[in-house]
């Protein structure tokens, strides 16, 4: 196979890979909505499982937008113009987003903790730092597994780009 026909088969791939990765993270975020949407307005405002509805429901409001947003921008079919460069900058350009993300995603469960620890001893309302913390930890989590795991599926293509090279 030629240098263009593999980079148009690796472009294709790894613009499935992110839309389907986007789909994961909508379907996280829908599933949050729907599931924490119908709880938070049948808790009762006093108590943490209310807040951690309600952070929930707040979180994932931004997690589909980026996930629509990701699917929209993906482009599996073919480019005129593409080249090895540009390819290679879009494949480092993502990679380094997906690390930056996992990063944050250990400042969010660091927050979700510190939270926690604040609730445990707040004077006034505990509860509802209790709930935002368990949320942060939920989402922190649940992001910190997609972004590691989905950077460790996209960077298999950095090679085959990179083999183009010479």
């Amino acid at each position: 196979m030629d240098t263009t026909a593999t980079l148009a088969l690796l472009h294709h791939q790894r613009e499935l890979l992110t839309e389907h990765g986007m789909a994961v993270l909508g379907t996280w975020a829908l599933l949050n909505l729907l599931v924490s949407g119908y709880l938070v307005a049948r808790t009762d405002r006093r108590t943490e499982p209310h807040y951690f509805h309600q952070m929930n429901a707040g979180w994932n409001i931004i997690n589909l937008l980026l996930a629509v947003a990701g699917i929209l921008r993906a482009q599996p079919g073919p480019v005129a113009g593409l080249t090895l460069a540009a390819s290679l900058q879009d494949q480092y350009t993502l990679e380094k987003i997906l690390l930056l993300n996992a990063g944050l995603d250990v400042a969010y469960l660091c927050v979700g903790s510190w939270l926690r620890a604040r609730g445990a001893c707040a004077p006034q309302r505990p509860e509802r730092l209790l709930g935002f913390g368990r949320s942060l930890w939920l989402q922190g989590g649940f992001l910190l597994l997609f972004d590691t795991g989905f950077y460790f599926l996209y960077h298999r293509y950095a090679g085959a780009l990179l083999a183009l090279v010479s």
